[in-house]
């Protein structure tokens, strides 16, 4: 049986002010309206006979990736959760190990969450010619076809044909310079490092236990140590964080002689940047991809993307405009690689906007910190019919609750009582309490905070239905 391992790790720090710590780009509908990269990835795989996909990502988002899986009905997929990111070479074991444990020696298909492909069927057909050198115990990898010098990809260098469609890996190459990839493209003899593989499971763990036996090691260790929690695999944080951070190429692609090469010719983009966003837009006369509420004017080849207000431009050319409910970047298209550095001036000067989204999810439904002060913090909060927030208290604030619409069944000490709309509530400092949505239509509410601190670590919690410590 075939089956899905796809890799929803990382930041996406390239493509701040969308993508953030707590909401990065796999979760965000990049390319597709209303479609994330991750739903994407595992729609891509409809009509391929394989096991509902297995995810692996970090612990931090693991009821975004639960809940976008529930909206696209796959919610029986098993998320392996990693307590912090050690690298492909490491989240491929655990996944191997895992199926292991359910099936003899499974065929692995690893995708990364957070790529574009444009052609459905050749990318299927692509699979298809894969499976026959998988089952030979061969590692796969897919070589894309370059359509230009990319300065910003690794390269595989074809070796001698084998079997169908597939040629034995001569060379994994690093990211050259713009003369190196000009060379490369004109030879015709290589291909950019796509990230995605297919491969028996026991085949690549053999492999492993060759060349990264300690890899290997800390996540049978951590596996072993785990836990199941609802539909999330737990493995053990302690031995994990002993695991190298290792690429599946490094660690190793690059030393097997069982490494194979199929092309893929799909329009393939790995969506690192807002300059390839650029490319794969929607343009319109003047070469400006537009998303949002936008107006140009004497403005040409820029990507425009505006999240809650309207931006206008005039007179500008080649940027990159990209607007949130709290942060606006403006870059030239030419730097759209190192947004990077933005984020590091973000953390060396404390700030928190690399992290959060003014709007942040939670696995009953989404609050937006509208505004905040000396002592007092405002917040629309909304909650998911049938959800129902942690019974908590708080040491250092109190809290008023003035429901918009839907009704409230409010926890508040010894009381449990609703509240509906136009109504309110006062949740006093010290008081143990739990807020539930107990309708069939979203409860909307207002909460306003007020004390000494309002940090979303001053939180006891009692009791939580989803697992929350």
């Amino acid at each position: 049986m075939l089956h899905a391992v796809v890799i929803a790790g990382g930041y996406g720090s390239r493509l701040w002010p969308l993508s953030r710590e707590l909401h990065p780009k796999q979760f965000i509908p990049l390319v597709k309206e209303n479609i994330s990269m991750l739903q994407d990835t595992c729609q891509r795989l409809k009509g391929v006979e394989m096991a509902p996909p297995l995810i692996i990502c970090n612990e931090q988002h693991r009821f975004l990736a639960a809940e976008q899986l529930r909206q696209i009905g796959l919610e029986q997929s098993n998320i392996i959760l990693e307590p912090e990111g050690r690298n492909t070479a490491p989240a491929i074991a655990l996944a191997a190990l895992n199926l292991c444990n359910q099936e003899e020696d499974p065929i692995l298909l690893v995708l990364a969450a957070d790529h574009f492909i444009q052609d459905i069927n050749a990318f299927q057909g692509a699979l298809n010619t894969a499976v026959a050198h998988a089952v030979a115990g061969k590692l796969v990898t897919f070589g894309i076809v370059p359509i230009k010098p990319e300065t910003g990809y690794g390269y595989i260098k074809q070796g001698k044909s084998i079997g169908e469609s597939g040629f034995l890996v001569d060379a994994f190459v690093e990211k050259p310079d713009i003369s190196t990839a000009e060379t490369y493209v004109a030879g015709g003899l290589h291909y950019w490092n796509s990230g995605m593989f297919m491969f028996r499971a026991k085949r690549y763990l053999e492999e492993l236990e060759i060349f990264r036996p300690d890899i290997l090691e800390a996540c049978r260790l951590s596996l072993s140590k785990g836990a199941q929690d609802l539909y999330f695999t737990r493995v053990d944080k302690e031995a994990f964080l002993e695991c190298p951070d290792e690429s599946i190429d490094y660690a190793v692609m690059e030393h097997t002689d069982q490494a194979v090469m199929v092309t893929l010719d799909a329009g393939w983009c790995d969506v690192g940047s807002w300059s390839a966003l650029w490319e794969l837009g929607s343009k319109d006369e003047w070469g400006n991809v537009s998303k949002g509420d936008v107006i140009c004017e004497a403005t040409s080849d820029s990507y425009i993307h505006s999240d809650h207000r309207l931006v206008a431009t005039l007179g500008v050319k080649d940027l990159v405009i990209v607007e949130t409910k709290d942060a606006v970047l403006i870059a030239d298209k030419s730097c759209a690689q190192d947004v990077k550095t933005l984020i590091s001036r973000l953390k060396s000067s404390g700030r928190n906007e690399h992290v959060n989204h003014r709007e942040v999810y939670r696995p009953w439904g989404v609050y937006d910190s509208v505004d905040a002060g000396h002592r007092y913090q405002v917040k629309r909060i909304t909650v998911k019919p049938g959800a129902k927030l942690s019974v908590q208290m708080h040491h250092h604030r109190a809290e008023h609750w003035i429901v918009v619409s839907g009704t409230a069944k409010v926890t508040n000490g010894e009381k449990v009582y609703l509240v509906t709309e136009n109504q309110s509530t006062f949740i006093p400092i010290g008081q143990v309490h739990a807020l539930e949505n107990p309708g069939v239509i979203p409860l909307e509410l207002i909460e306003v905070q007020s004390g000494s601190y309002l940090g979303e670590n001053d939180i006891v919690r009692f009791e939580d239905k989803y697992g929350r410590v």
